[in-house]
């Protein structure tokens, strides 16, 4: 071996030599010689366990076939980086196969091993089988490739063996050569079929953050508004969700889908807009979401389509956080209904609904009551949530009580890629380390056929999706596992052995628990219903709103929030602040006071409705806060007329008033639903009673006697200058004077007519004056009381 040679050497030193010769020399003093004698050769053993075997990092690359057979040579590349800080020197790289692993416990703990241990990690095949590397200086990497014979491993029985590749060689503080480096892997060995195959079930995730919001354009499509143009850099070729689709159609796997996730990006494929600060702008990947739209049509037909609710709800935070505000369960049944006609309009295939997925598997008694209270029957835990103590994995379905199946999935198969699986050697390791998993759980019981589940991250990136593809079809041959679907798993006869009890409470992850939604959330998701129910009763066209509003709500309790808490917080503003945007749209115009000097007339309330549809069912209340003074419809203190208002108009409501006494009276004007809620913030305005008594009255009628009595004395004056005028105009009468014409008489019939002209005008206006009860400061109503046919056109605002 290498090892023996580099030991020889090392004892024909010069340095060596003379300590032997000095050691001879002092046989008289035996304890001296015995402090000075250093051995000559040190045994393999003591130098592989004193070697520093971290100072060159070894990766993994790729191993080729993953589950090799008889016959078949392993190729095994990598690349060797000297992280220390001298130069390697006479290195060599080898294959070492180490023992075969008992168990799946055995397995797990090769991945945790660091440093090289010389009875675990085997013997080097050397020979043919290793690569010499002169010089490796600090900082440098080399690549490397050696292919392997599998006789030549010397593989026994049918088993998980680990393999391994080290770097021996030798710096400048050392004599002698050292494994200063390895990597350790598995490789599964079950050249020929076993007779009863473990049946895997995979779960391939379609899920995606939010991205679109609750608001809308103001066309009849309803042009969709997103919160950002993320989502596209998914949907592209090599991103994420094109990749999961991709792989995916070419594997035997469950495909899990959130409903949100289809809608938005068939939302994408029309005309859509994307916040852009203050400002929208116009969308621009529509043929991305198509394309990948029409990807995963095809992929999914023939397989099985697992809906879960709209938006992924989080159900751990619901049965943790949201049970203590009021109506946040009821948004779990409408979200299981429409995810279910979701799928089956755009993927044209019909998804089972009846599974629930809490994050990470993670369950206790109250998450697994919220999960099943929409309808789900099914819900997929982890078994590292319902612990089982057993030698071997048992079947994933087992009844949990209450005619609710949990599918228990397998933990360390589950996690197996939840990695950066970017770097070549992490996801060559995985892949290798999943391999090894399944062979282990079908050798535990090599008679009974199991079926086991894999849930994996919700998730994936695209690196993890390539690595878990790539496992799956490592496992195509079905030499010890064959594909299966989430309905048959979770239909499989339950173990005897499994257990069937749910974990407290206190067992749920504390680290999970954290990542919950606050109570808060929920609160606000609230607020938001409550408006949105007070607002959808006076529309007309209310699904434009409901539509919108409801699926932004359960997108507020989507897992995808999950240690996200300002941009979850920030969404759930968002749809508070559009909401009340949009009900601000209906309100009352601001009054000024006015002044009433009759004793009844009408007091004008506007309203407005700036949406783009009509509103109805709203009642308008008046209130008189002194009906003493001024009663309102002849009742009193309060009078109600309803109203109707078409789209982009308003209304002025005309209430009559009945003063008996002087003085201001406060007014309050509130809005009101037909079912008797508030509508609106109330307005307020002051009218001044002025009333006409009758001493006023008496003067004014003693104004109009005086007129009258001008007005005969101009008659009966008028009169006499005509006749006058008529005896001057005698034949007989040659004087040509008028003799009936005093001589300080003045002639006023010019002046006179214009005196009672001026008056009739200040009558009418003083007339007029009383008998309105406009004020200038009312605006213009553009539609008659009570009338919902428009006098004129209305501002309209986008919507």
């Amino acid at each position: 071996m290498a090892e023996a040679a580099d030991f020889q050497s090392t004892s024909r030193s010069p340095a060596r030599r003379w300590l032997r010769r000095a050691a001879s020399g002092l046989v008289s003093v035996p304890l001296l010689a015995g402090l000075l004698y250093v051995p000559s050769t040190p045994p393999a053993s003591a130098a592989e366990k004193a070697s520093p075997s971290r100072t060159v990092d070894v990766s993994l690359n790729t191993l080729s076939p993953t589950t090799p057979v008889e016959g078949d040579t392993l190729t095994i590349s990598g690349t060797v980086t000297n992280e220390g800080k001298e130069t390697v020197s006479a290195a060599q790289v080898d294959v070492r196969l180490g023992p075969r692993m008992a168990n799946r416990g055995e397995i797990d703990a090769v991945a945790k091993r660091s440093g090289f241990a010389p009875g675990d990690d085997g013997a080097a095949l050397g020979g043919p089988y290793s690569i010499k590397i002169p010089k490796l200086p600090a900082g440098i990497s080399e690549d490397f490739s050696i292919a392997v014979p599998v006789e030549k491993l010397g593989l026994d029985d049918e088993g998980v063996y680990q393999l391994g590749v080290s770097l021996t060689g030798r710096t400048a503080n050392t004599r002698y050569d050292q494994v200063l480096g390895i990597e350790r892997t598995l490789l599964p060995w079950q050249p020929e079929a076993t007779e009863k195959k473990t049946q895997v079930t995979y779960l391939w995730p379609l899920i995606s953050s939010t991205h679109l919001s609750a608001e809308t354009g103001s066309d009849d499509q309803q042009t969709p508004v997103f919160e950002d143009d993320d989502l596209a850099a998914e949907l592209a070729p090599g991103g994420r969700l094109e990749r999961l689709v991709a792989l995916g159609a070419e594997l035997p796997v469950t495909w899990v889908v959130d409903p949100d996730l289809l809608a938005t990006v068939d939302a994408m494929t029309r005309n859509y807009q994307v916040k852009d600060g203050t400002e929208r702008v116009p969308g621009k990947n529509q043929t991305i979401a198509k394309q990948w739209l029409n990807s995963l049509d095809k992929a999914v037909q023939g397989d099985q389509v697992v809906a879960l609710p709209y938006a992924d709800p989080d159900l751990a935070s619901l049965a943790h956080r949201g049970k203590d505000v009021s109506g946040s369960l009821s948004h779990l049944q409408p979200a299981t209904e429409v995810a279910e006609s979701t799928v089956e309009t755009i993927l044209h295939v019909k998804p089972s609904v009846d599974f629930a997925w809490p994050v990470d598997g993670a369950v206790d008694p109250s998450i697994i009551d919220v999960a099943t209270s929409a309808g789900a029957d099914k819900v997929i835990a982890r078994n590292d949530s319902i612990r089982d103590e057993l030698p071997y994995t048992p079947n994933a379905a087992r009844p949990i009580g209450g005619g609710t199946t949990a599918v228990v999935a397998d933990a360390s198969l589950s996690t197996a890629f939840q990695g950066d699986m970017a770097r070549a050697g992490d996801s060559t390791l995985a892949v290798q380390q999943f391999l090894a998993q399944t062979l282990a759980v079908t050798q535990q019981q090599p008679g009974k056929l199991r079926s086991i589940v894999v849930a994996p991250q919700r998730m994936p990136t695209a690196a993890q999706a390539q690595s878990m593809a790539a496992a799956l079809r490592a496992l195509s041959a079905q030499r010890w596992t064959q594909p299966s679907d989430l309905l048959t798993a979770a239909a499989a006869k339950p173990d005897d052995r499994a257990t069937t009890k749910v974990p407290g409470a206190r067992k749920y992850p504390a680290k999970l628990r954290k990542q919950e939604l606050p109570v808060k959330a929920f609160q606000d998701m609230k607020t938001t219903k409550d408006t949105l129910d007070k607002f959808k009763v006076i529309l007309t066209m209310a699904s434009r709103v409901v539509t919108p509003f409801g699926n932004a709500i359960n997108r507020e309790m989507s897992t995808s929030w999950r240690g996200r808490a300002e941009p979850a917080s920030a969404y759930r503003q968002s749809v508070q602040a559009h909401l009340r945007d949009l009900t601000s749209e209906v309100q009352l115009i601001e009054k000024s006071d006015l002044t009433l000097s009759g004793r009844s007339a009408t007091i004008p309330v506007t309203v407005q409705n700036q949406l783009l549809q009509d509103v109805e069912h709203l009642v308008l209340r008046l209130t008189s806060t002194k009906p003493t003074r001024l009663k309102l419809n002849g009742d009193g203190a309060v009078a109600e007329l309803p109203v109707k208002i078409a789209g982009g108009h308003s209304q002025s409501v005309k209430f009559t008033a009945s003063a008996n006494a002087n003085g201001p009276v406060p007014m309050t004007a509130q809005l009101y639903t037909e079912d008797g809620k508030p509508y609106g913030k109330p307005m307020t305005f002051t009218v001044k009673v002025s009333e006409i008594t009758p001493t006023v009255m008496l003067v004014i009628a003693g104004g109009f006697l005086l007129l009258a009595l001008a007005g005969i004395r101009m008659y009966t004056h008028r009169k006499r200058a005509a006749a006058r005028a008529t005896d001057v105009g005698d034949p007989g009468d040659d004087s040509g004077d008028n003799p009936g014409e005093e001589p300080g008489d003045e002639p006023d019939a010019e002046a006179q007519p214009d005196t009672g002209t001026e008056t009739d005008h200040r009558a009418g206006g003083a007339a007029a004056r009383s008998g309105d009860s406009e004020q200038p400061s009312d605006p213009t109503p553009d539609t008659g009381a009570q009338s919902t046919d428009p006098s004129g056109q209305g501002e309209k605002v986008d919507r």
